[in-house]
């Protein structure tokens, strides 16, 4: 009984295999194959970094010593090769720091725009974003720091955007809104170690005076007017 049932045990597992047996190889090929395919992507990507890392070390070299030609082949180097990693940013960065050392300042500003417009690391990005606002201001360009830091006061940088602003609207005359960006800086609990606060102080304080909107007062009553007052009290 025991041995017709192994029999029947073997039947059915036959006729199992015969039936799914090709459903259960077709499934390890295809798992062997997303691991293949998983590991092969995972090293690519590995070894892109990699490159990309050690594109971004030369280019800090050529930063370093001035060399502006070299420094700009590698940047455009990391930017195509290298496009969807980290180092596109750093690599703005890097260029508007040496633009800005051969007093380039218009091709510093590009640099940072891409920056700040790219799909990078939002960190990084706010870097972009402040030091593309203080060259705005070193080129009398105030209004466009108003532009770009505006809507970002909920920014992990809202402190220093906020010194910056300030500047910006003093320079355009807007005493008041000038006076609020340092106050909001001053009373934001972040500042300390920020920016300096006895500097954003002196600011404030250097401010003129927002002259005070003068009432309409009504106009004195004629000579002519009174007399007919009087007539009429008659």
């Amino acid at each position: 009984m025991d041995d017709l049932s192994e029999k029947e045990q073997l039947d059915q597992m036959r006729s199992w295999w015969s039936e799914y047996g090709r459903f259960v190889i077709g499934g390890i090929v295809i798992g062997a194959s997303l691991l293949f395919g998983i590991n092969h992507y995972q090293n690519k990507t590995l070894q892109s970094q990699l490159e990309a890392s050690a594109a971004y070390e030369k280019l800090i070299e050529h930063v370093s010593s001035g060399r502006l030609d070299d420094a700009e082949l590698t940047e455009i180097e990391i930017a195509t090769s290298y496009s969807d990693t980290i180092y596109v940013a750093q690599a703005g960065l890097a260029m508007a720091r040496l633009y800005m050392d051969q007093n380039r300042d218009q091709d510093a500003a590009d640099a940072l725009r891409g920056v700040v417009d790219g799909n990078g690391d939002d960190e990084l990005r706010g870097v972009a974003r402040l030091r593309l606002a203080r060259i705005y201001l070193y080129q009398d360009k105030a209004e466009e720091v108003v532009n770009l830091l505006t809507g970002e006061e909920g920014d992990a940088f809202s402190v220093v955007f906020g010194e910056v602003l300030g500047d910006a609207y003093t320079m355009l005359g807007r005493t008041a809104e000038a006076a609020d960006a340092y106050q909001k800086v001053l009373m934001n609990p972040l500042s300390q170690g920020a920016v300096d606060q006895q500097l954003v102080q002196w600011k404030a304080l250097d401010l003129p005076e927002v002259e005070p909107v003068a009432e309409e007062t009504a106009e004195p009553e004629t000579e002519e007017a009174d007399a007919t007052k009087s007539e009429d009290a008659e």
